[in-house]
């Protein structure tokens, strides 16, 4: 079922719901994986993780010390799965990097430091033993399910999210600001999960509205996707600047770095961009107009659900487009 919160239901209700959706999600993903798409099924498994830990942090006062205890063990798993990922993910952005430059490059050009990449991925499966890690992930994953069931969720209407949604987006105000005046890479890594929060929590409620809620949803997916292959770019030049030796040619290793480079500089610029359109608001503004969304979704009558379907469908396509029109390039390869 789509990851959202329903009108029919109560959010502990909903909630666990989603959680327990997500939880079958990524162990079918690990427990049906082939070897040619495991790094696909890892890649699902993954975002499920995240998902789950954006539900927990829209009602962490609720849930109260259960949520520090489960947020720890859904983190750990987390961090797991995307040693595994990681590898993979760079690969891509390096792709990217090539893909953005096609007509310029010559075929070919920069073999050397794929051939680099795919011998450090292959290692970094060998070290870690790739299928232990999944067991183990599948085991997490189902004494997660079992534990769902007991979690002490009393709250219900806005009041059980208005204060995980209204800190959410805080946090992410705040970091922002603190990456446009300290650019340091962990600043802006730190802002891209907390971009990443909020988005997740938006989804959860994208039924309130279709036009508003979706438009922001999609807003914050740009957002998401440019802070993440930001952060995949920062990796990537760590790893040909820590050990360029191991990846050929010098020059090559110097070319990408300067391509890489400018890459970043318009990833960051899209970012702050957009970053002060979607934190304009401040935290009690933004809560408050959700709340008044929230209040006029319950009380909607049955007659406007099939419109509010064919609103959402159009309101989807519509942020799709505003979304490009933006300057989106590449793609972040760790949701």
């Amino acid at each position: 079922m789509p990851y959202r919160l329903k009108a029919s239901e109560s959010v502990p209700e909903g909630i666990k719901r989603i959680v327990v959706e997500e939880l079958d999600s990524a162990t079918q993903r690990l427990s049906g994986r082939q070897r040619k798409d495991r790094d696909e099924a890892i890649h699902e498994a993954r975002k499920s993780v995240k998902k789950i830990r954006g539900a927990l942090r829209l009602v962490q006062f609720d849930l109260g010390t259960t949520y520090r205890k489960e947020n720890r063990r859904f983190r750990d798993l987390g961090r797991k799965l995307s040693e595994l990922r990681d590898a993979a993910a760079i690969i891509e952005t390096f792709n990217a990097v090539l893909e953005r430059h096609k007509s310029s490059l010559q075929t070919n050009t920069l073999d050397s430091i794929r051939h680099g990449l795919d011998k450090s991925k292959h290692e970094t499966e060998l070290n870690l033993d790739v299928e232990k890690v999944v067991e183990r992930a599948i085991a997490t994953l189902g004494g997660a399910k079992k534990r769902v069931r007991t979690w002490p969720l009393n709250a219900d209407g806005f009041q059980a999210i208005a204060p995980g949604l209204k800190i959410t987006f805080r946090r992410g105000r705040k970091i922002m600001a603190t990456a446009y005046k300290d650019p340091r890479p962990e600043n802006y890594h730190q802002w891209r999960k907390r971009v990443k929060d909020l988005w997740y929590q938006v989804r959860l409620i994208e039924n309130l509205w279709a036009g508003v809620v979706q438009a922001h949803e999609a807003s914050l997916k740009q957002l998401e996707t440019w802070l993440g292959e930001d952060h995949n770019l920062v990796v990537l030049r760590e790893k040909l600047e820590s050990k360029p030796e191991d990846y050929g040619d010098d020059k090559d290793v110097r070319l990408f770095l300067t391509l890489a480079g400018e890459y970043q500089k318009e990833l960051r610029e899209n970012a702050m961009s957009l970053g002060r359109r979607i934190y304009e608001e401040k935290p009690r503004q933004f809560t408050k107009n959700i709340g008044k969304l929230w209040d006029a979704w319950q009380q909607q009558p049955d007659s406007m659900k099939d419109e509010q379907k064919q609103e959402k469908q159009g309101a989807k396509k519509g942020a799709q487009s505003s979304a490009s029109l933006t300057g989106g390039k590449g793609k972040t390869t760790a949701a």
